[in-house]
């Protein structure tokens, strides 16, 4: 099979994988505080990678500032974006996180300006513009209704771990390309495992976790499809295709947390949300450059009689007198 089209099923199946991770987390964030879900999380990514790592170990020797940076970004994007995810999903239903989720190449778009790692042009000005305009609109007015107090809570905990998400893409790239995806991913994760795990042991002791059969099926997907195959298959991905192409993948996330929230959970998916994801899905399309926006073009200028530039090389002067001829 074509490599090419490999790395489009691989991207696929990583933001469906995503997206099921937002239903999954809302199965389990009840029986267990949010970093001690995300410590348990990476436990099992950690353990699914571990017999691979000979095989994906950096062939370029690290120093102490690489370990030191690697370890950054573990904490930066496997402690505090899941964890903020996952305090998100215990104020709004699945549907409405994975609205604020689906801002991530918008969110990276806008870093990477602030960072001068890249430049606006008007596309991207208006796909910023319409992906914000989606997400006004998908939040609406919900926040300020009789009994949904939490959801101005939730939906900035959801942007805030969604913009650390956008930090780390701009900054780690080089990393990433430099000692390999899948080698930076397994010891980012080990790292923010190590950095949870004090945590974790002062507030639940050295025992192990005490979750309901449905609970104990979530962490392990969270674990293994939703955490270890999702990251090295968008990885692997990542590799192969564009990157621009590769993160409008990401868009599948909401789709699929939506659809599942509503078949798993019963969550109710209104209009407003329906516009305001339409919105961010247009926003991101044009900024990223697959939709273009129609742009006026001058009309050409009538071209007029053009006079034929005499051939400097072969021209001669004309003589009043014939030319003198060699003897």
């Amino acid at each position: 099979m074509n490599r090419t089209l490999l790395a489009h099923i691989a991207a696929f199946t990583a933001a469906v994988s995503a997206g099921t991770a937002v239903v999954a987390t809302r199965f389990v964030i009840g029986e267990t505080d949010p970093l001690s879900l995300v410590f348990y999380r990476y436990v099992v990514s950690v353990a699914c990678l571990v017999p691979f790592l000979w095989t994906i170990w950096a062939r370029e020797r690290l120093g102490f500032a690489d370990y030191a940076k690697i370890a950054g970004f573990g904490v930066l994007f496997f402690v505090l974006f899941p964890w903020a995810f996952n305090a998100s999903l215990q104020y709004v239903p699945a549907a409405r996180g994975a609205i604020g989720l689906a801002t991530i190449p918008i969110q990276t778009m806008i870093v990477a300006f602030i960072f001068g790692r890249e430049h606006f042009t008007p596309a991207k000005v208006i796909g910023v513009c319409m992906a914000f305009a989606g997400i006004v609109l998908a939040f609406g007015t919900a926040a300020f209704e009789p009994g949904h107090s939490g959801y101005l809570l939730g939906d900035g905990l959801m942007l805030l771990g969604v913009f650390c998400a956008a930090i780390y893409s701009v900054f780690s790239r080089a990393t990433l390309m430099r000692y390999g995806p899948l080698f930076v991913t397994a010891l980012a994760m080990a790292f923010a495992v190590l950095a949870l795990l004090p945590i974790v042991v002062i507030r639940h002791g050295a025992e192990l976790p005490v979750f309901s059969a449905r609970g104990w099926l979530a962490v392990l997907f969270l674990g293994t499809v939703a955490g270890a195959v999702q990251f090295s298959l968008f990885m692997w991905a990542l590799r192969w295709l564009p990157p621009t192409t590769t993160v409008l993948y990401l868009t599948l996330n909401p789709v699929a947390a939506m659809v599942l929230g509503i078949l798993l959970l019963g969550e109710r998916l209104t209009p407003e949300m329906l516009a305001g994801f339409g919105l961010v899905l247009a926003g991101i399309l044009v900024g990223v450059g697959v939709v273009r926006m129609p742009i006026k073009k001058r009309a050409p200028k009538e071209a007029g009689p053009t006079r034929r530039k005499p051939d400097v090389r072969s021209w001669r002067p004309r003589l009043p007198f014939p030319a003198p001829t060699k003897r």
